[in-house]
């Protein structure tokens, strides 16, 4: 199917929902006004009648014109008013839909979806004014999803036509925990942060240039541009300004310990430890003390951060995966396993995590819980494969990195 298809497919699948929803609380009312003569009172049944067979069969088009005789009759009809803006709205007629939505809305202020509909068809005729109050009125009060996204979609588009970068973060936020996977809101999230993030920097430089945090901002962008040295250089500068920031000696001890080098590994654990001297509770160093330890070959300095660090936090992923790693280098199997089973918990897409409890499971002879864990293992390192392939291309931190996976398998 083309990609117009898609869409207009999508569009009558939203069209349906809003017409179930309006129909089935908003059906046209049987009730006459006292002062209709009895002809037009014939006339009028004859037309609601006809609006509601066509509603309930979903054939809109003839049950339009059936509901604009109804409105002529009587226009203060509130139902047929919603039911004809609804069915206008999704033909496309935004300016004849406008107009019926605006009279239902006040006969009855309080039609939270109608007014939605109302705020995407001013958006749609450039009353951009109106539509942002119109939508930002509605929106806090709608409770289908459905409308919901589109009404906050609208709104999105409102709030980036002025610029409005707060208030499509906050927005976009808020839509992307009902739907966490789709790629426009994940886009317009990408773009707005990194704006953001543009308009912070460029703040920064012009009210604050010799700062810690312009330093630290400076050394996260050359990161991003691969360009280590010239990152710890500025995490320096930053550290001479304010020395007691413990965020600052983790960060630069980060870089430091992925140079890779004795002397880096040997200044990388001096900044884990004086961001721990300024936070005792910083698990996150005590996570990367224990992972040179590990790859020291000191087990007993690893089990000692590590059992350190989970109880500082007993639900970090990685410390759980750590210590129960040690443990099983140091023979205590039993002791390593409800660690690993949490820490699976705590971060099912971890790959490491899964080899690891599916080479626990098998050596207690639990043999399918191990055919399921690695079959875990080999689905997200495959996905982490390919992760890793476009930060590389984007210069984006490894995906194993993100994950906590130390080469699991290998």
């Amino acid at each position: 199917m083309s990609v117009s298809g898609v869409i207009m497919c999508e569009k009558k699948s939203i069209a349906v929902f809003f017409l179930v929803s309006l129909t089935a609380i908003l059906s046209v009312s049987q009730s006459v006004s006292s002062h209709v003569a009895s002809s037009q009172h014939t006339e009028l049944q004859r037309h609601i009648q006809l609006a509601q067979q066509y509603l309930s069969e979903r054939k809109p088009d003839l049950a339009i014109p059936e509901l604009k005789a109804v409105v002529t009759l009587e226009p203060t009809n509130l139902n047929a008013q919603a039911n004809l803006g609804v069915l206008l709205f999704f033909r496309g007629d935004y300016a004849e839909a406008t107009p019926h939505l605006s009279a239902a809305l006040k006969v009855q202020p309080d039609l939270w979806k109608i007014q939605a509909l109302l705020g995407m068809s001013e958006g749609r005729l450039g009353q951009l004014n109106e539509s942002r109050r119109d939508l930002e009125t509605a929106f806090p009060h709608l409770q289908e999803e459905k409308i919901e996204m589109e009404a906050g979609r609208a709104l999105i588009d409102s709030y980036t036509s002025t610029g409005d970068l707060d208030k499509t973060a906050t927005l976009v936020s808020s839509l992307l925990k009902m739907e966490p996977t789709d790629t426009g809101l994940l886009y317009t999230a990408f773009r707005v942060y990194s704006d953001l993030a543009d308009e912070a920097i460029v703040t920064m430089a012009m009210t604050a240039p010799d700062s810690a945090q312009m330093h630290q901002m400076m050394a996260k962008v050359l990161v991003r541009e691969d360009d280590s040295a010239a990152a710890i250089q500025n995490y320096r500068e930053a550290i001479q300004i304010n020395p007691r920031n413990s965020t600052l000696h983790f960060e630069v001890a980060q870089l430091l310990s992925a140079t890779e080098t004795v002397d880096g590994r040997k200044q990388a654990i001096a900044e884990y430890k004086e961001a721990l001297a300024l936070n005792p509770m910083d698990e996150k160093s005590e996570c990367e003390l224990g992972r040179i330890a590990v790859q020291s070959g000191d087990t007993k300095e690893a089990f000692t951060d590590y059992s350190q660090a989970v109880e500082l936090q007993p639900n970090d992923a990685v410390a759980l995966t750590g210590l129960a790693e040690v443990l099983v280098v140091q023979q205590q199997p039993a002791k390593a396993l409800p660690l690993m089973e949490h820490a699976v918990q705590l971060d099912p897409t971890n790959a490491a995590a899964h080899y690891r409890l599916s080479t626990l499971y098998r050596h207690t002879g639990r043999t399918a819980d191990a055919k399921r864990e690695l079959n875990e293992y080999l689905k997200y390192k495959k996905m982490q494969a390919s992760l890793s392939a476009i930060f590389k291309q984007m210069r984006l931190p490894r995906a194993e990195d993100a994950t906590g996976d130390t080469d699991a398998g290998k």
